[in-house]
């Protein structure tokens, strides 16, 4: 797809200055504001001068009620105070001796928005009077305005919840220093990065999960990006923008949405799900057609985990291609899933899958907290290499899941 090819490219050449539009912003932001209240929020991939992450942020701090609102960027960012400006008139033109500040990284901290140029009204015109007015507030960084930057990680340990639009070629890394510290967070990725041997391990362990928004989306990009043939645009204002395909939020907050079963209405038959030629699994195509009357393993594609509910489904395996090189997983906690997969069938004297569903039957619990260990044994998962194969036919990026035994839909 177009919008997948744009992505690969921007991995490619580290063109990763994509800045998220402000309704996409404000669609996701307006679901978690309950974790907002009194917490310290670090917008730490976002020029404050051009980030609608800040801008959401600075013109909602009274409403949401926070703390403290911190904003670092790059000094290498293409558009540092040039392009993309929310505060275009913030910057005199720059003079000879002035003109260095204008290219380096600065930090903006806020604890505070109020009505300074007596409007009647608390809003963004009052965050631009008090950048530009009280000069506390913002600041040359001592380093380069990198994430992984000393200062930048103090700021780090200092925020309550992390949210921002991280370089899409730095995901993995970017993320597990959020793991790293502790940090929760709602940050922009792509959707393919859910086959990340870093990342599909937290998902699988209820660590991580996708938000509200997700598809293809538009990204104002600088003027400095090259004109594509597809997924490409420029506005009447000159603005240029780029299509991105598969985007969506990632998150460790609590939202409803991954408490809401998925309705489920289509009856399993043989033809219509067929197995796996070397999985003892039904393979399910589109994410709308699980079937509500199928209790064994399902193979279903990636999209899945936008309508996950660890309530109503566990996590089993995931798979993704053939190579040896890409993620194969099951679920195991500590890591020596060989030897206590073997313990389980010991233990129970039946193979696994026989020993789940006679648990099942019996009404003995099927699924736990993010420590427990799966109950599928490395021989009843795909050989090591393998994909899954339909009649011979590969099929990519399977995510395997089971029905829990207290879902709703009996």
């Amino acid at each position: 797809m177009a919008g997948n090819s744009n992505l690969h490219a921007s991995k490619a050449d580290k063109a990763d200055e994509f800045y998220t539009n402000l309704s996409l912003v404000e669609n996701e932001l307006k679901h978690y504001k309950q974790h907002f209240k009194g917490k310290t929020i670090f917008c730490n991939c976002d020029d404050p001068y051009e980030s609608n992450f800040f801008k959401y942020f600075a013109m909602n701090f009274n409403e949401l009620g926070l703390k403290k609102l911190i904003a670092t960027c790059y000094a290498t960012s293409p558009i540092a105070q040039k392009e993309l400006s929310l505060f275009p008139d913030l910057f005199d033109e720059p003079t000879e001796d002035k003109a260095s500040d204008h290219r380096k990284p600065y930090k903006v901290e806020i604890t505070e928005v109020a009505d300074y140029n007596n409007d009647g009204a608390e809003d963004l015109a009052d965050v631009e009077w008090l950048l530009k007015n009280k000069k506390n507030t913002r600041e040359l960084l001592k380093g380069d305005g990198d994430f992984r930057s000393e200062e930048c990680i103090e700021l780090l340990k200092e925020a309550d919840i992390i949210a921002t639009n991280p370089p899409f070629s730095l995901f993995r890394e970017y993320l597990a220093q959020l793991e790293t510290y502790g940090k929760k967070f709602v940050i922009v990725g792509n959707m393919n990065a859910v086959t990340y041997k870093e990342v599909f391990p937290l998902i699988a362990q209820n660590k991580l999960w996708l938000g509200y928004n997700s598809g293809h989306f538009w990204f104002k990009v600088p003027d400095s990006y090259e004109e594509k043939k597809t997924d490409f645009k420029i506005d009447e204002n000159g603005q240029k923008w780029r299509r991105m395909g598969n985007i969506c939020f990632f998150t460790n907050l609590d939202i409803d949405k991954r408490h809401e079963d998925m309705p489920l209405f289509r009856n399993y038959t043989p033809e219509a799900y067929p197995k796996y030629d070397n999985y003892d699994a039904i393979n399910v195509d589109k994410t709308v057609d699980i079937p509500c009357d199928y209790w064994g393993v399902m193979g279903v594609p990636i999209t899945f985990l936008d309508k996950y509910n660890p309530d109503q489904f566990e996590i089993v395996a995931f798979r993704k291609g053939n190579d040896g090189k890409d993620l194969v997983y099951s679920f195991s906690e500590p890591n020596n899933f060989a030897s206590e997969a073997s313990k389980i069938i010991a233990d129970s004297g039946e193979p696994t899958a026989a020993s789940r569903q006679r648990r099942a039957d019996s009404g003995e619990p099927t699924s736990g907290s993010s420590d427990r260990i799966s109950e599928f044994s490395s021989d009843e998962l795909l050989t090591p290499g393998d994909a899954g194969y339909i009649n011979g036919k590969r099929k990519y990026a399977r995510v395997f899941i089971i029905r829990n035994k207290n879902s709703r839909y009996d």
